[in-house]
Order: structure tokens, then sequence, then C-alpha cells
């Protein structure tokens, strides 16, 4: 594969697997105006994101087997069109409940580009490239919050919260030309792969049963459920507490998102020196020490606004060097089943991010502790979990395709 070649098809994966953030993260600066418009209050508005996580959290589930049977376009094909008419929907909707509805069915169908494009990495590219592929595709998909936030509150400001939705819908339909042009096909379409019940259920429980597997997306996932505990309260911290404006509020969401391209960067000179393994035992070491900090400092009123957000900054680089490496260790024992087990990680992962965001909702108290709390909890949980596993780096055993890789970029 050409440099060029290499280049394209990162764009396009990429491209993919930031449909899920950009819907995440865009409408966040209209909250408020979502609230008045519809009228209703924050807290309901926020179930719209809620219901979003639940969403993708179930369609993974039903995307795996469907990239595995059919491929990996035809899938593609149809959630993408799903999700751009869901999207529609969501911006002319004159109620809440139908805007929280909307925005499940939406991420049914976007949620197959995340699980479309981590199959098709381990589909394109060598098992001992594919943690440095996912190091390329999180610095793309980092770039969009940096991108999102702020350019859905000048949106929203100009054109109201409406046009953040037809935005999205008109962004879907471009990754769609892309994906039809560009995009190799991958793995070809694999008949004796049975949809029936049954079947879907025994190919998933072999996806569990490989020990590889279910360590690294207990741990991964978990861990990476920490940046939605602060997508969840940071509107409320940042725009009620401190009274920043919806760009103001954009601004500092890009500059903390900032905090996982720098770190995915570094990943990339780790990986030559390091193990993926070695890798994610020091992050989640370092992001449990300043989850100690950050929640003792936070109820002891050390940190203002300016501290608060360092202190979430550098909590929030660990991201970039769990992510990518949980995510290469936890798919390198597949090639027949890898859709289903890329969907069966996401699904477990937005399923955690679903549960974090509603933890920080019931436990709002006008504080940002809830937010930090739960944030800081998802390392400390990832940690224990590697630490319980004590032979997880040497699992070379099990139901799988291929024996265990522990990666180093070469």
């Amino acid at each position: 594969m050409t440099r060029k070649q290499y280049f394209l098809i990162i764009l396009i994966l990429g491209a993919l697997s930031t449909i899920s953030p950009f819907s995440i993260d865009m409408y966040l600066p209209g909250f408020p105006a979502i609230s008045e418009d519809l009228s209703t209050t924050i807290d309901k508005v926020q179930l719209s994101l809620t219901s979003y996580l639940v969403g993708i959290s179930v369609g993974q589930l039903l995307y795996g087997p469907l990239l595995d049977r059919f491929g990996r376009k035809l899938p593609l094909y149809g959630g993408l069109a799903v999700y751009l008419l869901a999207s529609l929907a969501c911006a002319f909707t004159t109620s809440v409940d139908g805007l929280i509805a909307m925005r499940f069915v939406q991420a049914i169908g976007g949620c197959v580009g995340m699980v479309a494009a981590q199959a098709l990495v381990r589909d394109l590219f060598p098992v001992n490239k594919t943690a440095q592929a996912f190091s390329m595709l999180t610095l793309v998909i980092a770039v969009s919050p940096m991108i999102a936030p702020t350019v859905g509150g000048y949106v929203t400001t100009a054109f109201g919260w409406h046009a953040v939705f037809l935005i999205l819908a008109a962004i879907t339909a471009l990754i769609l030309v892309g994906v039809h042009f560009a995009l190799p096909e991958g793995k070809q379409p694999d008949p004796s792969i049975s949809l029936r019940p049954k079947a879907v259920t025994q190919n998933f429980m072999a996806v569990l049963k490989q020990r590889q597997f279910l360590v690294y997306a207990l741990v991964g996932g978990i861990a990476t459920a920490a940046p939605f505990a602060y997508i969840a309260g940071s509107a409320d911290v940042f725009m009620n507490m401190y009274q920043v404006s919806e760009q103001e509020y954009g601004w500092i969401f890009a500059f903390i998102a900032f905090a996982m391209i720098g770190s995915t960067q570094l990943n990339h000179i780790l990986l030559k020196r390091f193990t993926s393994e070695n890798v994610i035992y020091v992050t989640l070491l370092y992001q449990t020490v300043l989850g100690v900090l950050l929640v003792t400092g936070t109820m002891y009123g050390w940190y203002g606004k300016y501290s608060l957000i360092l202190m979430i900054f550098l909590f929030l680089t660990g991201q970039g060097l769990t992510n990518p490496n949980a995510t290469a260790l936890s798919l390198a024992p597949f090639t027949r089943h890898a859709g289903s087990a890329a969907a069966l990680m996401g699904s477990f992962r937005m399923g955690m991010g679903g549960l974090v965001s509603a933890a920080v909702s019931v436990l709002h108290n006008n504080t940002a502790i809830p937010m930090v709390t739960v944030m800081s909890l998802c390392a400390v949980s990832g940690l224990t979990i590697l630490l319980l596993s004590k032979r997880a780096a040497r699992f070379n055993e099990g139901l799988s395709d291929e024996p265990a890789v522990a990666f180093r970029r070469m």
C-alpha cells in the first residue's frame, strides 16, 4: 500500500469514526437554547445524550454480525442512510421527547461507522501494524472534539441549534460518497455466517471466551469511558457554574480535546520501545494518581476555572494512549469474527459511556464533584481490572483465530 493510499484509507476510516463524536459534541453548546426552545430543562435535554449513547451500544451489537455476513460496505450504506434521515428528523423536531427518540435512531444508524472502521483496520493492515493504524484513527477522532463544540457554538448562535443537525446530515452525505468511491471492500461477504439469533449468540460467546479480548475490552471500555463523564458534566460546570458563553465553552472543549492529540502522537514514539500492555499499565497508573488529585482538589476548593481546566487536560492525555492500544489488543486474536469482536467492544464502551453520563446527571449537585469523581473512578476501575488480571500480557491461548500479540510499532 502506498503512502497516498494509506493516508486516504485512514482519512475515510477516521471520518466514519468521527460521526458519533461529532453527533455527541457538536450540539453540546446548544443545550441552553434547546431547553428554552423546547420548553424543558437542561437535565431533560441531557437525556438526549444518554439515549444516543444507549443507541450506539445497542446498534453496534446489530452491526457486528451484519458486517461479518454481508461484508463491510452494504451495512455501511444502510446505517449511514438511517443516520442521515434521523439527523433531519432531529433538526425539525418540536419536542424534547421527539429529540430523545430521534437521537436514539440517529445513533443506531451512525454507530455502523465505528464498528466498520475498526473491523476494516483489522482487514486492511497486518496484525503488527494495527496499533499504529488505531493511533492514527485516534488522532483523527481527537480532532473532532476540538472542532465540533466550537463550530456548534458559533452555528447555534448564528443560525439556531436546528442547523447543527442539518450540518451533521450534510457531512454524512459526503462520507457516503467517500465510502463508495475510495474505500476498499475489506473482508468479503461470508454466507456461512448465520444471522439466526442462536448462531449470532454463539459467535459473540466465541469472542467473549477469548481471554485477551475479555481483559482488554473490559479495561479499555471502562477506562475510556472517562471522557463521557466530562462530556455529560462540562456544559453545566462551565456554562452554569463559571458562566462562560457558548463560544468560550467551545474553545475550552477544544483545548481539552487537544490532550488526546498530543498523547496519540506520543503513542507512536512509545510503541517503538514498549509493548501496548506496558503503555496501558503506566497510563492507567498515571491517570489514577491525577484522578485522586482532581477529586481531592475539587472537594477542598483548590481549583478555579483555569486550574480545573488544566487538571482535566492532564488527566485526559491518558485517553490517547489507552484507547488505541486496548483496541488493538482486543481485536488482535480475530480474523473471521473481527466484526463481531469490534461490535462487542464498541457496545461495551458506549454502554459504559451511557452509564457514566447518566451517573453524572443523577449525582448532579451544582458542583464539579460528580463529574471529576466519575472520571477518576473510570481510571481506577480500569487499573484494578488490569492488576487483577496478572497474566493478561501472557494470554496466548483460548478460542482465537490467531495467537495473542504484544504490539510494538515496527
